[in-house]
């Protein structure tokens, strides 16, 4: 059975692996070290399908070193042991290269068993993940290695290896004839992964349709393909937080066609459920006290979405999402929650004022006898002045009125009842 066109393909040195100029261009850090020819402890961080394991292979192609490959998903304990033996004996005199990919699989206690290793030279470990190494590897395993971050190729970068992709395909004797745009589509829609784009190369040309003089490879063929594949996207990993975070960060700043774009992507990729959720939060954290009704709208819209389901549920989203994007902003009572926190943190729980006690029977030694509990509908305005935090923090103050009008008509109407009140 013939391997998968992406192993076929795969560089066998720097010069020919895609994209990762950053880091793999002359001169650049990783380059450098490579050449050296002394190898560190390394972790590769990036998506899948940008060449982490691909460069790895390089690096153990040019040492003198055993090899060890591992795959974090299947490796245990014994595996590990395995690697380890070698270490002081004749298959390891010129040292051991591990290469252990998918390392954020591997349990706690399975990553500390190659610290001491590690750390004395006696295994060189290069390692990869997908997901963010600070936080899922082990620390003491991030402290004793570099790490490089991987990043998706770009389309110009991938239409060369489009273009040898289909160049090796033709070798095995059937010519093609490539639309104008097949490769160019094909790169686009891969998503900055080459795997993907291999993949969607080599189902071209099994789809493809016979003709007298070859394969005929039509665009639309490619773009079907390819449809989906450039919507990099994990539920769990970074790109998930990522379009979140972009979503959010483009409605504070009153950007709605940024924020619709994000949200077409995780509708896109079937993630109602996040956006939603998200949508409630960014309501009272970044609209908040300056239009206080946005949160029951986003609120009624979100309902209406999930109601619904796709496709009609983007309607409501696009509406919670422009209302957001084009109301004022106030994140005043996201400061005053987390202000008061802070002083939770700072100072623990204190005595309450013996005033909003609930009824206590007071003991004969009591400095102070009765509740002294001042109820202020029974006062003009409704307000009457006492003290409501405890004595350690009385003076602190969390909530600051915001610019806005609706803010600003409310402090106007405390200044009011304050000076009423003296």
């Amino acid at each position: 059975m013939a391997s998968p066109l992406a192993d076929r393909i795969r560089p066998r040195s720097l010069d020919d692996v895609v994209g990762q100029q950053h880091i793999l261009a002359p001169g650049k850090p990783l380059r450098r070290i490579i050449e050296s020819g002394n190898i560190p402890n390394m972790i590769f961080y990036g998506p899948s399908g940008i060449g982490k394991t691909t460069v790895a292979g390089i690096i153990a192609a040019r040492t003198n070193m055993t090899l060890h490959i591992l795959n974090g998903t299947q490796a245990g304990v014994s595996d590990i042991k395995s690697v380890i033996a070698d270490v002081g004996t004749f298959a390891g005199m010129n040292g051991i290269l591990l290469y252990l990919d998918e390392i954020q699989y591997l349990n706690k206690k399975q990553q500390q068993s190659l610290l001491a290793y590690i750390e004395n030279g006696d295994i060189t470990l290069i390692a990869s993940t997908t997901e963010n190494p600070y936080f899922a590897v082990y620390n003491a395993v991030i402290s004793r290695s570099t790490v490089f971050e991987f990043k998706p190729v770009d389309a110009d970068e991938m239409e060369r290896a489009v273009i040898r992709a289909f160049s090796l395909l033709e070798e095995a004797g059937t010519p093609l004839h490539l639309a104008e745009g097949v490769t160019h589509c094909i790169a686009q829609g891969s998503g900055g992964d080459v795997r993907k784009a291999m993949n969607a190369a080599e189902l071209c040309v099994l789809s493809a349709e016979p003709t007298a003089e070859g394969l005929e490879i039509s665009l639309e063929l490619a773009q079907s393909l390819t449809q989906r594949s450039n919507m990099r996207y994990d539920r769990d990993g970074d790109a998930h937080y990522d379009i979140l975070s972009a979503l959010q960060k483009s409605i504070r700043g009153s950007d709605e066609n940024a924020a619709l774009h994000y949200a077409a992507r995780l509708l896109e990729a079937g993630d109602l459920i996040s956006l939603t959720r998200r949508l409630l939060v960014i309501a009272s954290e970044d609209v908040g006290l300056a239009y206080p009704q946005a949160a029951m709208i986003v609120k009624a819209c979100v309902d209406n979405a999930l109601a619904l389901g796709m496709p009609e549920a983007q309607i409501p989203i696009a509406e919670a999402i422009i209302l957001m994007c084009t109301a004022p902003k106030s994140n005043s009572a996201n400061n005053a929650i987390k202000a008061a926190f802070q002083d939770l943190h700072a100072y623990g729980a204190l005595d309450f004022p013996r005033h909003l006690q609930n009824v206590h029977l007071d003991g004969e030694g009591a400095a102070v006898r009765g509740q002294h509990y001042l109820y202020p509908h029974d006062f003009r305005n409704h307000y009457v002045r006492q003290q409501y935090l405890p004595d350690e923090i009385a003076d602190h103050v969390y909530y600051e009125f915001g610019e806005n009008k609706q803010e600003q008509a409310a402090m106007l109407y405390r200044k009011k009842i304050l000076e009423e009140s003296e």
